[in-house]
């Protein structure tokens, strides 16, 4: 934005002497300035796309209408913007202000409707030379050859999707968007005002929730889905590496991260896939612990939980490692039966298996058996109550992908193992996580190049010659 910051300037406290009219200029100029776009390396193909499209429209029987972000969810001067994922996966437009309705196909059970046309329409917000000077060329309906360039056949204004909302509503009774749903970290009220303006624009029909049926697509990675999550987690091994070569005692949390970070974006990484985890001794405790203020002592056992975004997509790993190069025998001892619960729950994952916490298919199952019949607390009691959450997740677009733990695992899910021991009264936490594809005759871990056995994270730590040079000292922002 140069110099106009909505904290300072546009703000207009320090423009009173200024006049009126330099007023109400600044203030125009702020409006016009939305997010900055998160800029995504790659993008599937259009037709990758349409294909989800097809599928979602094939079985429902009125219009679905799916309204995209529009920039101005977060007020802060460092938010880039990123598309709403369910929106994003089926147009694949990193933009804000778009709009997509979907039609039932001809032929389909849906009520003949009689309308001509394409059975996709996409709707862009008008050309904007203003407010391009402050974010760069945005996509408009009326750029030559915009309908190649968004895979759809009819983009239209969105100012006209309105009129369209309430002629589809004369001839349909049911509606399909996503209804507002309780997210992870609280979200945007963005389906809620999705929700209030289609009611408004058409009032008499009855509007039903489509994110499941999205959701069961997600769950399954196409093809190049999977080659973009491949460059995520390459990005995070690289990272890793580079911390497993960093570390030692003296640094602080913040600067192992900090080189982790680095190093992804330096790879192609346009984000990181969520607020990177270092965690130091009692830190090491911390499921999500994020503050990354401690200074990393010797002795301690540090939790290393940083994955990198690609192309909106992520990766989710995690290492847990000696300060100083060397585990102590009870860290060894709790991080080898971390180890060998990962590997036998690894061993498991195929089509059919599932991580329901119980059952016969249950692969976080094997891991918690195996953490709760070996080895002891300080009261001698079994490590089962140590493992505080679930075997893994699904990822995609986001690094918690939705979908149903206890659906069965069917071949292109990519979901994470990441079993974990946390001993608070030993300053004890560890954890190790990889990522994970389903194939049709088992599994491949996504993360395998890295090293997990404690004998090849020594090696890396031991051979890394500055790990003595300097000390602590050395270690000073």
């Amino acid at each position: 934005m140069g110099g106009l910051r909505r904290s300072g300037l546009c703000r207009g406290r320090k423009l009173v002497r200024a006049g009126r009219f330099l007023l109400v200029l600044l203030w125009s100029l702020c409006a016009i300035s939305q997010a900055r776009a998160q800029q995504r390396r790659e993008r599937e193909p259009n037709s990758a796309y349409a294909e989800r499209r097809a599928k979602l429209a094939s079985n429902i029987d009125g219009p679905i209408v799916l309204l995209g972000y529009t920039g101005k969810e977060v007020e802060a001067q460092s938010y880039l913007f990123a598309q709403e994922e369910n929106f994003y996966y089926l147009t694949g437009h990193n933009e804000e202000e778009a709009a997509l309705i979907l039609l039932p196909p001809n032929g389909s059970k849906a009520k003949k409707d009689d309308l001509e046309g394409p059975r996709e329409i996409f709707f862009l917000p008008p050309k904007d030379p203003r407010r391009e000077k402050w974010n760069g060329v945005r996509m408009s309906p009326s750029d030559p050859g915009i309908e190649a360039r968004t895979g759809f056949a009819d983009v239209k204004p969105l100012p006209e999707l309105r009129a369209t909302v309430e002629r589809l509503g004369k001839v349909y009774p049911n509606f399909y968007t996503v209804l507002p749903y309780q997210r992870e970290l609280g979200g945007y009220p963005h389906e809620k005002e999705s929700v209030d303006w289609l009611k408004q624009a058409a009032p008499q029909v009855n509007i039903r929730d489509i994110r499941g049926n999205i959701i069961d697509l997600r769950m399954v990675k196409s093809p190049t889905e999977i080659v973009l999550i491949r460059e995520a987690v390459k990005l995070s091994d690289e990272a890793q590496m580079e911390a497993m070569k960093m570390l030692r005692p003296g640094l602080w949390e913040y600067q192992v991260a900090a080189k982790m970070v680095e190093t992804h974006a330096m790879g192609g990484s346009e984000a990181e896939a969520y607020a990177p985890i270092v965690g130091a001794g009692p830190n090491s405790t911390a499921l999500h612990y994020d503050k990354l203020g401690r200074k990393v002592e010797d002795g301690d056992i540090v939790v290393l939980d940083v994955g990198a975004q690609y192309s909106g997509y992520a990766s989710d790993i995690t290492r847990t490692l000696p300060a100083n190069g060397k585990f102590t025998p009870r860290q060894r001892e709790i991080y080898e039966i971390v180890l060998a619960a990962q590997n036998a729950a690894i061993d498991a994952v195929k089509p059919g298996m599932d991580m329901c916490r119980k059952g016969d298919k249950s692969v976080y199952k094997i891991a918690y058996d195996y953490i709760n019949s070996h080895g002891k607390d300080r009261q001698g009691k079994p490590l089962g109550q140590y493992f505080v959450h679930g075997l893994g997740h699904n990822i995609g677009l986001n690094v918690h992908d939705p979908g149903d733990l206890c659906r069965p695992m069917a071949p292109g899910m990519v979901v994470t193992v990441e079993p974990g021991i946390y001993i608070p009264e030993e300053n004890l936490g560890v954890r190790i996580e990889d990522d994970v594809l389903v194939t049709d005759t088992g599994h491949e871990v996504l993360s395998e190049k890295l090293p997990r056995s404690v004998s090849e994270i020594e090696k890396v730590m031991a051979d890394t010659e500055h790990r003595n040079a300097g000390g602590p000292e050395a270690a000073k922002p």
